[in-house]
């Protein structure tokens, strides 16, 4: 499905949001994974899903890359959880002197997205793999949890990632406040501002429209714009 609406943050505004930052590297303040950990999760995961079809939960990232094999895909709503930048960052999208945030579901709403089916076989595997790319501590790992989704077939369970509140996430602040974050952060896997804008221009191509991610892009690529403008008077 094409869009039919034109985004304000454009590629060439997200173009400037990007820095070269070296990877810090854990901060210290969590408890990082073992090899044993992902393990242990991953079997406990796949026990949890028995012999039914593992699906996989995407609202964000894992949209437009899943990094991960699957099988099938479907549109799915999970009510009763909304997008928001809630989850603090001070590596990836971020860094130590200019912290950025990324999305998790919070509580309230529904949150249209795909939901992703894993092959059978090794799914062990398969878990562990999305487990390295979503979760580096032990404190986050209660923000894994199954959701019951909806959509144009039976309901079904799915494995979400960053559901809830963790040490990591924050209360939900203002849009305007989440969009001189976004507008300014950037580390060493890419900027806030192109985070936003792959999600926001890959649910537009599903058809999927989330009000206050579609009023984000538009006070972010204004944000960029006052940056600019504002470096200019300067220079």
């Amino acid at each position: 499905m094409s869009r039919s609406r034109q985004m304000a943050l454009a590629p060439d505004l997200v173009a400037l949001c990007h820095r070269d930052e070296a990877d810090p590297g854990p901060d210290g303040c969590w408890t990082a994974m073992t090899d044993a950990d992902y393990r242990t999760v991953a079997e406990r995961l796949a026990a949890e899903s028995g012999d039914d079809p593992l699906w996989v939960f995407a609202y964000g990232s894992l949209i437009w890359k899943p990094e991960f094999e699957h099988v099938e895909s479907a549109r799915a709503t999970a009510f009763g959880w909304h997008r928001s930048f809630t989850l603090e960052i001070n590596r990836w999208r971020g860094s130590r002197s200019q912290p950025g945030l990324m999305m998790a579901l919070a509580r309230g709403g529904r949150c249209d997205g795909v939901i992703y089916r894993l092959p059978d076989a090794d799914r062990i595997g398969q878990i562990e793999r999305m487990l390295r790319r979503e979760i580096s501590d032990r404190e986050s790992l209660r923000s894994v949890r199954w959701l019951p989704v909806k959509g144009d077939f039976e309901s079904r369970t799915a494995l979400g990632f960053w559901v809830g509140s963790t040490p990591r996430t924050t209360n939900g602040r203002p849009l305007d406040e989440v969009a001189k974050v976004l507008a300014r952060a950037c580390g060493h896997m890419g900027s806030c501002a192109e985070y936003l804008y792959n999600t926001v221009s890959h649910l537009e191509d599903l058809g999927i429209r989330d009000r206050n991610l579609w009023r984000l892009q538009e006070l972010v690529a204004g944000e960029i714009r006052a940056l600019q403008e504002a470096e200019r008077a300067c220079g």
